[in-house]
């Protein structure tokens, strides 16, 4: 891919229907996708999820979100910088309703599947919720879907892996480069990956690298503002650098065709002495 079809500008998949609208066509890959639904208030999205598993995740605002006989009303949050939100997640084959009396936005985080799970409300309280890294390479990662992990925590989905992570500004994170590209059993997981990206304050920005891990790999260096989107199929990711007083979002989105859903990922060597992977 070039680094135009890489580097998604708010607005730029954009339709009558959602702010953001990436699916594996518009993607050129397999499993992930994300939507982000904008409602005013008393407004309501229906949305049918075919073959894929989602997540209504709110970004800014509350919602009711109706799926077959079940409802679950999510408190939702002012914005991404104000705190954890609680999210439901909606099985393949079935119908959704997302209802907002005040209005907001909602991420729509998907992925490709084959198994039909339950509908279910993750509140926010149990979001695990991670420092990662220090000094200028902290910040913090909710871990609202990842895949279970040695601790034994984890949100039961087929193939989706999401969560969220806000850098401070003037931090690094996504840092040391990794990658997850290929299929090296305990050591590395093959997963598509989707960066949403927000920026506190207004002329916020941000930078986002993706660099090769193969010949002809993928290979962007963008400037990001709130509504942008980056697309890593492959390679090297990282680092994600939050301009100084402005700090970032970001929700990643992943999905691949491993038989255990898992998130390994290797180091870059050349970074992996001095950064010394993620403390």
């Amino acid at each position: 891919m070039t680094s135009t079809d890489l580097h998604l500008p708010k607005g730029a998949t954009a339709n009558a229907r959602y702010a953001l609208d990436i699916d594996p066509d518009r993607a050129g890959w397999t499993y992930s996708s994300l939507r982000v639904v904008e409602l005013a208030p008393d407004g309501t999205h229906t949305f049918t999820t075919g073959d894929s598993e989602w997540i209504v995740l709110p970004l800014q605002g509350g919602c009711t979100v109706q799926i077959e006989d079940s409802k679950f009303q999510l408190l939702g949050r002012e914005s991404v910088f104000a705190d954890v939100s609680d999210f439901v997640y909606a099985p393949r084959d079935t119908r959704v309703q997302i209802a907002s009396g005040a209005g907001g936005r909602f991420a729509l985080a998907g992925a490709k599947c084959e198994r039909r799970l339950p509908a279910r409300y993750g509140p926010a309280p149990e979001v695990p919720v991670e420092q990662r890294g220090s000094g200028t390479c902290a910040r913090q990662v909710r871990n609202f879907a990842a895949a279970q992990g040695a601790d034994g925590q984890g949100f039961d989905c087929d193939r989706l892996i999401a969560v969220e992570v806000i850098t401070p500004g003037g931090n690094w994170s996504s840092y040391p480069p990794h990658k997850h590209d290929e299929h090296r059993p305990g050591e590395e997981s093959e997963l598509e990956e989707i960066y949403y990206f927000e920026i506190d304050g207004p002329e916020g920005l941000g930078y986002q690298r993706v660099f090769p891990s193969r010949e002809g790999g993928s290979d962007v260096l963008a400037e990001v503002r709130s509504g942008d989107a980056v697309l890593v199929p492959d390679g090297w990711h990282g680092p994600s650098i939050a301009q100084p007083g402005h700090p970032m979002y970001y929700l990643n989105v992943m999905a691949g065709p491993g038989a255990t859903r898992e998130w390994r990922i290797r180091f870059h060597p050349d970074h992996v002495e001095s950064a010394g992977g993620y403390r």
